[in-house]
C-alpha cells in the first residue's frame, strides 16, 4: 500500500506545513511514514518542495523515487517537479497558478489559491485547501484524522478558519 506524495510550490506557501500534517495523520493511523523537504536558498519565493511516505510496513529509504501523487502549486513547481511522476499517477494542479499544464494524462486540476481568498479569506490557507484536496484524492487517511492533525499545528485562534479550508479543498474534487 506504500503511497509516495510529492507537494511542491515556492517557499512560503505552505507545502512543508502540508506534508508534515498529512504524515503526522497518517502515523496517528498507525501507518508508518516519513517526511522530508527542500527549498531553495532563497526560501520565501524560491522553489520548494516535501515528500512524503506512507506504508503498512518499514520505510527503509526516506525519499520519493517516483511519486504516486505531485502537488504543484505553482508553473514552476510543475514545470520541475512532475518529470519523475509514476505514468499512472497524478498531478494536482492549483488552477490559476499552473496556467500551462505540462503534458501528462491524469491532471487534476483545482483552484486552490483562489478558493483560500474568495472562501477564507487569505491565500495564506491554500495549503490546508490543498492538504484538503490531497486528502480525497489519496483517499489513504481519513479526513477527521487529517482535521485533528492540523487543529494540532496551527495557531489555536486559526483552527476555524483551517478547519474550513480544509472542507472547502476536500469537496473541491469531484
Amino acid at each position: 500500500m506504500r503511497k509516495q506524495i510529492r507537494l511542491s510550490g515556492s517557499g512560503g506557501q505552505g507545502v512543508i506545513t502540508a506534508a508534515i500534517i498529512y504524515a503526522e495523520a497518517a502515523v496517528a493511523e498507525g501507518k508508518e511514514a516519513v517526511q522530508s523537504q527542500s527549498y531553495g536558498p532563497e526560501a520565501r519565493g524560491g522553489a520548494s518542495k516535501s515528500e512524503v511516505i506512507i506504508d503498512d510496513g518499514p520505510i527503509y529509504h526516506p525519499h520519493v523515487k517516483t511519486p504516486d501523487v505531485v502537488l504543484a502549486m505553482t508553473q514552476k513547481a510543475a514545470d520541475k517537479y512532475y518529470g519523475d511522476l509514476h505514468e499512472d499517477g497524478i498531478l494536482v494542479l492549483d488552477t490559476d497558478l499552473v496556467p500551462e499544464p505540462p503534458a501528462f494524462k491524469n491532471i487534476v486540476r483545482v483552484p486552490i489559491t483562489k478558493i483560500a481568498i474568495e472562501q477564507v479569506g487569505k491565500s495564506l490557507f491554500a495549503n490546508i485547501v490543498a492538504l484538503g484536496v490531497l486528502t480525497k484524492i489519496i483517499g489513504l487517511v481519513d479526513l477527521e484524522t487529517v482535521k485533528t492533525a492540523v487543529s494540532h499545528r496551527v495557531p489555536p485562534h486559526t483552527i476555524e478558519a483551517n478547519m474550513k479550508a480544509l472542507q472547502l479543498g476536500y469537496d473541491a474534487v469531484k
